[in-house]
């Protein structure tokens, strides 16, 4: 293999430089040329693609976001538009593929691989932590210690006021977020999509959280997918106990800024393995890292399985949201 090329697609995530980096040093050191892909599958059908060398990666291990942008277009659904992407691909001699993101990106790759002779390599690259294959994905613990960090200050806020909080956290139909801030932040309650809990049952809490003395009470809230849920649910709870509450989105702030020490090893130890992979007759496997080892598991299984929260800390949760 001589040539390959790396893109990244879907919602960014802090540490994707960092992979980056990782993937143009490892290529490097076997004299391959490698190709940044900029803008995701757009950049991909329409050929906007640069040669990556030291120098284009030169500081970027602490910036978030992706130096080469990111897009998964409507048109790369299509039959023309994996032609457009194929035809690129052919043209510009890129035998292996790099694709970091979340199981839509993983998704995509396969369509692509179906359609055309070219090996692929996936990297978990999503705060969201819902990739089936690796233990976290890249992003995951920057969005989780941001999120971490608004809490413990919404928290002074709240004792000071003795106020009732609820703070939305990012997760689409996940509660890896909410579960790992919540339990850091010493939430009075966690509300994720894997432990649902009905707003009567939750209003019993609250009130009982207050007759034992509490000054303030944080929710943590799993957005869930759908804009207003917590708004919503906030507004429930006014209606039945009279409590008012206040609500934080913290929203997309989790993505951004500069990834945790964490979040850079790792991305750095999956861009190096992703390359290692596309030598080793790895491709269509994406790289993930379980039991701190890396594991290499089938592009399909990243979307037809589910990821299951730690049971640990689902056992932690019942018993320290008091």
């Amino acid at each position: 293999m001589k040539r390959i090329g790396i893109l990244t697609s879907g919602g960014d995530a802090p540490g994707m430089n960092a992979c980056i980096r990782a993937s143009v040093r490892a290529a490097l050191a076997k004299d391959i040329e490698i190709l940044g892909i900029r803008e995701g599958f757009a950049g991909l059908m329409s050929g906007d693609i640069v040669p990556l060398d030291r120098a284009a990666i030169r500081n970027i291990i602490h910036l978030g976001g992706t130096m080469l942008g990111t897009s998964r277009p409507e048109e790369f659904k299509t039959i023309e538009g994996r032609a457009k992407a194929i035809g690129v691909l052919a043209d510009k001699g890129i035998e292996g593929l790099i694709l970091i993101g979340g199981d839509g990106t993983f998704q995509g790759a396969s369509l692509l691989s179906n359609g055309g002779n070219i090996k692929i390599v996936g990297v978990p690259g999503t705060i969201d932590n819902d990739c089936y294959g690796t233990d976290y994905t890249i992003g995951f613990d920057t969005a989780v210690n941001t999120a971490l960090e608004a809490i413990d200050r919404i928290r002074d806020t709240a004792d000071a006021h003795q106020r009732l909080f609820f703070i939305e956290v990012m997760g689409r139909h996940s509660g890896f977020i909410a579960l790992k801030s919540g339990i850091a932040s010493g939430a009075e309650e966690i509300i994720i999509p894997e432990a649902p809990m009905s707003p009567e049952e939750l209003c019993r809490h609250i009130t009982g959280y207050f007759g034992k003395g509490k000054r303030s009470i944080i929710i943590v809230v799993a957005e869930q997918g759908h804009a207003g849920t917590t708004l919503e649910l906030a507004r429930q709870v006014k209606c039945s106990i009279g409590f008012d509450a206040r609500v934080c989105i913290l929203g997309h702030i989790q993505r951004g800024g500069p990834p945790t020490a964490r979040d850079r090893v790792l991305a750095s130890r999956l861009g190096i393995a992703a390359v290692q992979a596309l030598l080793n007759g790895k491709d269509g496997h994406m790289v993930g890292e379980v039991n701190g080892e890396v594991a290499y598991t089938p592009l399909e299984d990243t979307w037809n399985k589910t990821k299951k929260l730690d049971p640990n800390l689902t056992e932690m949760l019942e018993i320290l949201t008091d």
